[in-house]
């Protein structure tokens, strides 16, 4: 009788550390995600600003401007009216692009990024269930197991040669 509740002690064992391992793995793939979406967010933010820019662009004028020189230093600049931008596509690939056509590269690419931003949010929710339900069976694994060392404690103490 006493090897059968080892054994099965031994197998809940087993599986409380598969489902802490499980946690884990969910809490590192939680963090990564917790990351992206940091990442994206400042990515919304700056196709905001830069489609605020180019909507200010679009008047026929000379615009003054700061130019960033690093670390937080500008230099006040001159624009002059704006036929064409240069559109980084990745790579390293630079492509000339009209100002209207620059601005709804920037809105798609900030459609693109909200749609991102949606969709880890959503597994970020999964996640969050996910770690919450092993949470649940972890806390019902020990609810079980400390009856039954309860029920073995006084079996030991009612024969008498249990000792506290």
């Amino acid at each position: 009788m006493s090897r059968d509740v080892g054994e099965e002690q031994t197998i809940m064992d087993q599986k409380m550390n598969e489902l802490l391992q499980q946690s884990r793995v969910l809490e590192a793939y939680l963090n990564d995600i917790l990351s992206r979406e940091a990442t994206i967010t400042r990515l919304i933010q700056e196709a905001r600003l830069a489609s605020d820019a180019l909507q200010n662009m679009l008047s026929e004028r000379d615009l003054e401007s700061l130019t960033p020189i690093g670390i937080g230093v500008y230099a006040k600049a001159i624009i002059p009216p704006v036929k064409k931008l240069l559109v980084n596509i990745g790579a390293g690939v630079t492509i000339e692009k009209t100002k209207d056509d620059t601005l709804n590269y920037v809105e798609s690419k900030l459609n693109e990024f909200e749609v991102g931003l949606r969709q880890l949010s959503k597994q970020r929710q999964q996640i969050s269930i996910s770690m919450e339900q092993i949470q649940m069976q972890l806390n019902q694994m020990i609810r079980q197991t400390s009856p039954t060392q309860s029920t073995k404690k006084q079996k030991f103490a009612n024969s008498g040669t249990y000792n506290h």
